[in-house]
């Protein structure tokens, strides 16, 4: 079978959903808790069956509450309790069947099979009128379809955000830097649009080859701090966590668990960033979205606030 991983939803013995959120599922499955079977739910699935969708702290309540062997910093789930596992890429097809808007965006990308999914509430079958499409893109070819989006959007065959819905997605997100700079740094990263009025973004996950190099267990925590540093290598800003390689006196990367930072600066950008300080070996690393709304952290391109000035 092949390996769970990011943004792959998978199905408990309860018939409990979840979407996986690590890459380290070998023995236990890190994800967090979307959907439960519930009578009175407001999402019912392909086959009338009515599920209750969980935001992220009712999530993880109701995990304390109904199973709380499962709690962690995100749920585990022992791979003996997992009855089915839900793959992005492989649900594609027929997801594009019953949805015009995600085959459009596939006719847009034209990317190779096993390299873009769907995830989200269409992977599991239970979007509704008001439901985002959650494209997945796996390994280099994010840069593809990100390309691909930028050029869609300038050329008219994709909508751009409107800035009322640029204004939704600060107050969703409660970033700690102003509504100008996030949008600045939102703009360029050119992973989000709209298609016939539907709000849809580019997810990256790694490629199956590069599993292997994706641990980023937690380390010794060695307090709060804040850095000024030059990234050295961005190639995975779009990841979860994003990963950014820094040349700094003693921090080597920093990482945001928290999606409002991914692609957030690019290679050979000064940042400057506030988060929590953990030891890893030999390193120091600065994590960013330490808590869900990471108050007080944040990380910003001050190359890129340049043009504010």
């Amino acid at each position: 079978m092949l390996p769970v991983r990011l943004r792959d939803f998978i199905e408990d013995s309860d018939g409990w959903l979840y979407a996986v959120s690590t890459y380290d599922n070998d023995e236990k499955i890190g994800c967090v808790l979307r959907y439960v079977p519930d009578k009175n739910g407001e999402r019912v699935n392909l086959s009338g069956k009515r599920y209750k969708k969980y935001d992220f702290e009712d999530a993880y309540a109701f995990i304390a509450r109904h199973k709380p062997y499962y709690s962690n910093l995100v749920q585990r789930i022992p791979v003996h309790d997992v009855k089915k596992v839900l793959k992005p890429d492989v649900e594609l097809s027929s997801i594009a069947t019953r949805h015009i808007r995600v085959q459009k965006l596939l006719d847009l990308f034209r990317l190779p099979a096993g390299t873009i999914g769907c995830t989200g509430s269409l992977l599991c079958g239970l979007e509704n009128e008001q439901s985002d499409i959650d494209m997945v893109v796996y390994g280099k070819h994010w840069f593809i379809a990100q390309a691909l989006v930028r050029q869609g959007i300038l050329e008219g065959k994709l909508e751009g955000l409107s800035p009322d819905m640029w204004h939704k997605v600060y107050e969703k997100r409660k970033p700690e830097i102003p509504y100008e700079q996030f949008v600045l740094h939102e703009q360029r990263k050119w992973n989000r649009g709209q298609i016939d009025g539907t709000y849809f973004d580019i997810l990256y996950t790694r490629s199956y080859d590069e599993l292997k190099h994706a641990s980023t267990g937690k380390g010794e925590v060695t307090g709060r701090m804040a850095i000024e540093a030059k990234v050295t290598d961005a190639s995975l800003a779009f990841d979860s966590p994003a990963v950014y390689e820094v040349e700094h006196e003693s921090v080597s990367r920093v990482l945001s668990f928290t999606h409002t930072y991914s692609g957030q600066a690019l290679a050979g950008e000064t940042i400057a960033a506030c988060g929590i300080c953990e030891r890893h070996g030999s390193e120091y690393w600065l994590v960013v979205g330490t808590t869900r709304e990471a108050r007080g952290e944040y990380i910003v391109s001050l190359t890129l606030l340049e043009e504010l000035i």
